[in-house]
């Protein structure tokens, strides 16, 4: 087992172990882990239900360990994996912003694997995944989302499911927009519990789009448990990322949001 390295807080640490997944580098935070290496089970037996979480361009897996850390006490553990490019697979070049949607692509392909490799371990729940990300990784979890998967829930930052709002940013490139937008490729979409966070402000990543595809999901029935909440003014760079003064509360709303369709036995009952 690799060692966890100094950037992160002893807190997350000790629960955390860096693993390669289907060829992923990924960051695993998990309520069975101890200091010593060992998985001691606790809840569930140590099959903990889990949080597949992707980050956004310029970032790495072990961004926002206070993420991980309010997840871990909760008895949720985490996967944070390294998009293509990023963190432990560093391609400067495809981080450039025209390349986007580029690596996007790449990784809502490796997630089918990815999960197979998670579950392969035995230290998580299969029925109770989440997955999510912020931004770039967002994206990627909404492209995922529009054709059949084991995701329980989901949760998305700063990111957007209506391509088209992007149209005047550098990241857009008509050829994937149009193979991708998740907004266009609704068919197979299954209403599950969805948090999306959004700044009004952000400069990035345009709220429009993301209010876009919230309705677009109401209009066809399948916005199930969805939960949108958007934030004004927070002083983060841009208001794209990180919520800046109101961090905490987007934490807490993530948790809260998890604990609630995660954690419990079974399924919840619809209507």
């Amino acid at each position: 087992m690799p060692e966890i390295g100094g950037g992160l807080p002893a807190s997350v640490r000790e629960r955390a172990r860096f693993e390669t997944l289907a060829g992923v580098p990924a960051l695993v935070v998990h309520p069975g882990f101890a200091a010593d290496g060992c998985m001691h089970p606790g809840i569930e037996g140590g099959r903990a239900p889990v949080l597949l979480w992707m980050h956004g361009r310029t970032a790495n897996k072990e961004l926002d360990p206070g993420r991980f850390l309010r997840l871990v006490r909760a008895g949720i553990a985490t996967v944070s994996v390294d998009l293509p490019g990023h963190g432990a697979r560093l391609d400067e070049a495809l981080q450039q912003p025209e390349r986007t949607l580029e690596f996007v692509e790449r990784m809502a392909g490796e997630i089918d694997a990815v999960v197979e490799a998670m579950l392969a371990t035995g230290w998580f729940d299969d029925t109770r995944i989440a997955i999510g990300g912020m931004s770039a990784g967002g994206m990627a979890a909404l492209i995922r989302l529009c054709r059949a998967h084991p995701f329980r829930a989901a949760c998305v930052e700063c990111t957007t499911g209506s391509f088209a709002w992007q149209r005047n940013r550098a990241m857009y490139d008509p050829q994937r927009a149009a193979r991708l937008d998740p907004i266009q490729h609704l068919e197979a979409w299954r209403a599950i519990p969805l948090l999306v966070l959004h700044n009004q402000l952000d400069a990035w990543v345009a709220i429009d789009g993301q209010r876009e595809f919230v309705e677009a999901l109401t209009a066809r029935g399948l916005a199930g448990d969805v939960e949108m909440h958007e934030y004004g003014e927070t002083g983060a760079p841009y208001e794209h990322s990180g919520f800046g003064r109101l961090a905490s509360d987007a934490k807490d709303r993530q948790v809260n949001f998890l604990v609630r369709h995660l954690r419990a036995a079974t399924p919840p009952v619809r209507s």
